[in-house]
């Protein structure tokens, strides 16, 4: 067969994935607090979006009553790649006007009279009037771990090579207070013998907070107990036994520590008065609170009502006034196509966050709508619900829900809950029916061992015969998945714990 060259035409379909449409799918995934800080950025690059602060725009101008309300109609983010849906140069999604003049100067002249001018609009020079109470703004400094130690390090040594040592055991300690790595490092890199580092090592055990520098827990429990004059040879045996305690065998603890049962007992809880991780106390670490992103109520008639978080979504908008002026002047075609690219950039982000938005809701609907049953009369009635359920029903598809629901949050009268926390896998009944959410198993195997007498712990087999009791179809090893998922020990562990309940009691 010979071969040549040839010229021809194909036409073919495919999806292109613009940069407009990645940008888009990228929105939906973020979390409020990340698509804040993604606005944010956008704001400093495009001269032309303009943040919105409550009610009022940040420079001064008055709100369109339209803003930040979400429309009935809903689009797959997926259906945006068609050239139909992307925004023109021209198109403005929001009601802006070309008469919301506004200046930059420290007069504010230009602004509205009700604009309510504030910050540096406020007033002109270098005044601090109207910047309020700056101390009370001030926060104060709080003392870390390294800090509080290298304090009394400084007190407490006078020798420039034991202080040395010091420094670096200090720095070489974890959050929890916990020494990580070996001596012989810290040997080589002062040029000490172990011996000294290790003398300095005893002197800094003896440093606040008491238990610190520990190379593991029972060293750090054994620290503590020495500052109470606590350790005798019966609290240092249990103390070196502590696989024993972890799984409740206090057969073997009598044995070892040579004492009664009670006074096992009376030691075991000596020991949960202890700080495990004395460093702790210590951390500045700032707990971040969960802000939902949906709230679900109860409406007046009878029914669930869901809306949007909206204090938490960004609020933007498009400067066209802004861009009038600079298109209007005289300026080279490299500038008017960057601000027109501009343009068209803050015109997309405006749409897509309205499209979020949108999303989102439709999507909550959906699965309130679908586990009405749960919100009702609890997780019994949770039903076992599909990506793909949810998909069919509103008319996207499947991986745009899997996007909105990802590290989102709803708050409800039952609580709060992550939008994946509704899908859940199905149990089938034994007589047919409806199937059952593993979620609603999982409650339900939790709810049996919960109440099951200290004299009778119940077995996997023995909860399995009571669920098929109850038409749940499971076998015993998924049971014993579940449990373990839910971090419920074995019958032959939980017998121990009551049997050392009821001596502690007793």
């Amino acid at each position: 067969m010979a071969l040549g060259q040839r010229q021809e035409m194909r036409q073919s379909q495919s999806l292109v994935m613009t940069p407009q449409l990645q940008q888009a799918i990228k929105l939906l995934q973020l979390t409020n607090i990340e698509l804040s800080e993604f606005v944010e950025q956008e704001i400093e690059r495009n001269p032309l979006l303009e943040r919105v602060e409550g009610d009022r725009l940040e420079r001064g101008e008055s709100l369109p009553d339209d803003v930040g309300n979400v429309g009935t109609d809903n689009v797959d983010t997926a259906a945006l790649s068609s050239a139909a849906e992307i925004p023109n140069d021209n198109e403005q999604p929001l009601d802006m006007s070309y008469g919301d003049v506004y200046t930059d100067n420290a007069t504010g002249e230009g602004y509205p009279s009700d604009a309510g001018l504030r910050g540096p609009y406020a007033s002109s020079g270098s005044s601090f009037e109207g910047s309020g109470d700056l101390l009370e703004q001030t926060i104060g400094e709080e003392i870390s771990l390294t800090d509080h130690l290298l304090a009394q390090l400084n007190m407490d040594f006078t020798d420039p090579v034991d202080r040395m040592i010091g420094f670096n055991l200090i720095h070489m300690l974890d959050e929890a207070g916990y020494l990580v790595g070996e001596l012989d490092a810290i040997a080589g890199q002062v040029g000490a013998p172990v011996e000294r580092v290790e003398n300095v090592l005893t002197r800094l055990q003896a440093f606040d907070p008491v238990g610190i520098f520990a190379r593991d827990l029972s060293e750090c429990l054994a620290l503590q107990l020495r500052e109470h004059d606590r350790f005798d040879p019966a609290m240092a045996a249990l103390v070196e036994n502590l696989d024993l305690l972890a799984s409740h065998d206090h057969a073997a603890l009598v044995s070892r520590c040579g004492v009664e049962a009670e006074d096992i007992a009376d030691m075991i809880q000596e020991l949960r008065r202890l700080n495990p991780k004395p460093g702790l106390a210590f951390s500045n670490e700032i707990a971040q609170t969960l802000v939902p992103d949906v709230y679900v109520r109860l409406g007046a008639n009878g029914g669930w009502t869901v809306e949007l978080n909206n204090e938490t979504l960004p609020k933007v908008l498009v400067n066209q006034q802004y861009f009038a002026e600079v298109n209007t002047q005289s300026c080279s075609r490299k500038d008017k196509a960057y601000i027109t690219e501009q343009l068209h950039s803050a015109n997309w982000l405006v749409k897509s966050l309205e499209q979020r938005a949108q999303t989102i809701l439709k999507v909550s609907a959906e699965l309130v709508r679908q586990q009405d049953a749960f919100f009702a009369h609890g997780i019994q009635h949770l039903r076992p619900l599909t990506l793909r359920d949810i998909a069919q029903e509103i008319e996207m598809h499947e991986s745009t829900v899997s996007r909105v629901t990802t590290n989102k949050y709803m708050a409800t009268p039952r609580g709060t809950y992550q939008l994946k926390y509704f899908f859940t896998s199905a149990i089938t009944s034994t007589t047919g029916g409806d199937a059952l959410s593993a979620e609603s198993v999982r409650h339900r195997i939790r709810d049996l061992i919960d109440k099951e007498p200290a004299n009778a712990v119940l077995s996997d087999d023995k909860i399995v015969d009571m669920l098929r009791r109850e038409n749940i179809d499971i076998a015993r090893r998924t049971v014993a998945k579940y449990r373990e998922a839910m971090r419920i020990p074995s019958s032959v562990m939980r017998r121990r714990i009551k049997k050392s309940d009821r001596i502690a009691v007793g």
